[in-house]
């Protein structure tokens, strides 16, 4: 094989599919990519047979050839090269590969790509499309619920289903749940409507593909195992679903609040970060003190001392006292733009709902904490 690429291409290649290789997989394979050049492209295929990415770069290729290298290996060097043109060199017979870049030249040893696993990267069954930017607005507001507890296995991803001729993204941990809704370009996908979960190294790649292709459309399909997508043949990607039942989230949300308050977000959020200063460590808490027309955020470290800030709202209710922990806030608020946020609640032991006053897409719940 003999092929000629650009460093900066080589580069931005194997920087998409690195993240897919599990560094501890005790089957050394899997350590590898494979390496494909025919025509005028170089193909690589990473797996660690949970997630597995394809991605095509263009280059010059004088001889055709397929051949598996240590994925960090080749990043180490390559991220080290000049800005030039690569050249990659593998000998017929051998198990050596030469890199040659300028005045700098590598030898790497292969494997044949027999031993490399056979991958899947697409179904005719359960097909749609979805925009990058969809893609990425229901990530990034349902991510930071995701459970990092490994004994709830059903709740470390994020829950996609099919509802009323929309797509809806859920993730939960237990104590906070984030839900938002997208159109979809075409409905009634049966997948969908029973629901699929996306663990979260495969939500970390779906992002990754997604910011790739900012505002382009994404091929999906979905299988009994696996979530695929495609984005314009030269970035794809198969992920293992998590073969579990999700939670019933529906029981979270509360059908009717009895009360309700608009709030500034930035003013909300820069409070909270401020008074979480004096929170207790171990709960993280601050106490929400609402009253008409103003609220208070206030916090007690028993060793440190106090705080507290207050600042105007939109609410006319009775006088309520609520404790969330901050850093829940903090992530919930974040994701809101510069705008109003309704927060509706019940007493201080039920959940709250954390909404925006213009954009009805998307809520948020978070369990309080008793302080």
């Amino acid at each position: 094989m003999l092929i000629k690429i650009s460093v900066h291409e080589l580069k931005e290649t194997l920087n998409k599919i690195l993240s897919v290789v599990d560094k501890k997989n005790t089957r050394l394979i899997l350590n590898f990519i494979q390496i494909q050049a025919s025509g005028n492209k170089i193909e690589m295929t990473a797996t660690d047979l949970e997630v597995s990415a394809k991605v095509t770069a263009n280059c010059i290729v004088e001889k055709p050839g397929v051949f598996c290298v240590n994925a960090k290996n080749i990043f180490d060097i390559v991220k080290e090269l000049p800005e030039k043109e690569l050249t990659i060199e593998l000998p017929e017979g051998s198990n050596n590969l030469k890199l040659t870049c300028g005045s700098i030249n590598f030898t790497l040893l292969i494997y044949t790509s027999e031993e490399f696993p056979h991958l899947q990267f697409g179904t005719n069954a359960n097909e749609f499309k979805l925009n990058t930017f969809q893609i990425l607005e229901m990530i990034n507001k349902t991510s930071h619920a995701i459970s990092n507890d490994e004994t709830r296995l059903f709740l470390s991803g994020i829950y996609l289903q099919e509802i009323e001729g929309k797509l809806r993204a859920v993730a939960t941990d237990g104590f906070r749940l984030s839900l938002v809704e997208t159109e979809l370009s075409n409905n009634k996908i049966e997948a969908l409507i029973n629901g699929i979960i996306i663990p979260k190294k495969g939500v970390a790649e779906l992002k990754k593909i997604a910011e790739s292709y900012p505002d382009q459309m994404i091929g999906i399909s979905v299988d009994e195992s696996f979530i695929y997508l495609n984005a314009n043949n030269t970035y794809l990607l198969a992920i293992r679903l998590i073969a579990k039942e999700y939670l019933k989230y529906q029981a979270i949300i509360p059908k009717k609040t009895n009360n309700h308050a608009d709030i500034d977000k930035n003013s909300f959020l820069n409070a909270v970060r401020r008074i979480k200063i004096m929170a207790n460590e171990r709960s993280n808490g601050v106490k929400l003190i609402m009253k008409e027309g103003e609220m208070t955020v206030a916090a007690n470290h028993p060793s440190l001392g106090d705080a507290f800030e207050k600042f105007p709202i939109n609410y006319s209710g009775k006088e309520f006292e609520i404790g969330f922990n901050a850093k829940f806030l903090m992530d919930i608020l974040s994701i809101f733009g510069d705008e109003d946020i309704r927060m509706e609640f019940n007493n201080e032991l039920s959940p709250a709902v954390i909404r925006s006053t213009k954009n009805q897409n998307y809520l948020c719940i978070v369990m309080p904490l008793k302080l």
